[in-house]
């Protein structure tokens, strides 16, 4: 139960009408207190890392770590690789046991994107008990350093989703509507809900088929979520809010206790404010409990 890709999770969530975060991490302390809230509330959990962290470590590090945190936990728990525009980083990660992985070719021309998400697909596929997610339109912001200006970010085109879809064979489908990665410059985000609803009944109108993913949830207000899942979104990835929380906790109690050098310590303090975060999303998500 607990090693598994997050297709069929994300169904459920679509049918049930909840969302699953999907946390991302950037070392060991992040991922424990991620799987710890989620234990806790009984809740479906994705674990996803970005490219950098993952080629820092290692993948298969990654790995190894996932694998041993999620074979004794009582829920079902993915390891999702985010963004990643590298066709053979795909490969190889999907290779070395990440159950999601997310070839991001959004930037490309149609054709391109259709062509690198079908070549990953293929490949997941072929291995078995991998799913693959794939992005039309870019999300504006900042992403594992990628830059992405809000006057270049394009929004999903609905008429091509369908052909997306159905040439690349991906699992999981990420439509830019608006919301962006790192801090919102406003309290009022311009998100396009009537894009994403749209896309959801073109998509899974007749049945949930590819769930829908969000990316940029850090930031978005707690009703603009609510919507957001209403209308179809079952995948919110999370990702600034433990970077800012890691950084901050960690500063702030070195700043308390200077005097001070338990390299443990400073970990625990980590450990417990990421885990106040995901139990945070995971209430706002609906997830708790669906893992019972």
């Amino acid at each position: 139960m607990s090693i598994v890709n997050a297709k069929e999770m994300l169904i459920e969530a679509t049918e049930g009408k909840y969302a699953v975060g999907a946390f991302n991490i950037t070392n060991l302390a992040q991922m424990a207190a991620v799987v710890d809230a989620a234990v806790d509330k009984k809740s479906p959990l994705i674990i996803q890392t970005s490219v950098k962290p993952s080629k820092f470590y290692g993948r298969h590090v990654m790995v190894a770590i996932y694998r041993a945190l999620a074979e004794s936990a009582p829920i079902p728990i993915c390891l999702h690789l985010d963004h990643c525009t590298d066709v053979e980083y795909c490969k190889a990660c999907a290779d070395s046991g990440y159950t999601n992985i997310m070839i991001d070719a959004s930037k490309l021309p149609f054709e391109e994107n259709i062509r690198q998400t079908k070549e990953v697909c293929d490949h997941c596929h072929a291995l078995g008990g991998i799913s693959v997610e794939g992005e039309l339109g870019t999300v504006g912001g900042v992403e594992d350093q990628i830059k992405i200006a809000e006057d270049e970010a394009a929004l999903c085109n609905p008429s091509q989703v369908l052909e997306f879809i159905e040439r690349t064979g991906v699992d999981l489908f990420a439509p830019a509507i608006g919301t962006a990665h790192g801090v919102y410059k406003t309290k009022n985000p311009k998100v396009d809900f009537d894009r994403l609803g749209n896309i959801a009944q073109l998509v899974n109108g007749n049945g949930v088929k590819v769930p829908l993913v969000v990316h940029g949830g850090t930031g978005l207000p707690a009703d603009y979520v609510t919507r957001l899942i209403e209308l179809g979104g079952s995948k919110f990835n999370v990702s600034t809010e433990l970077k800012h929380s890691l950084i901050n906790k960690t500063y702030s109690y070195i700043s308390e206790h200077r005097d001070e050098y338990d390299p443990g310590k400073v970990d625990a303090a980590v450990k417990d404010a990421i885990y106040e975060v995901v139990s945070n999303w995971i209430d706002m998500l609906g997830s708790a409990g669906k893992a019972i």
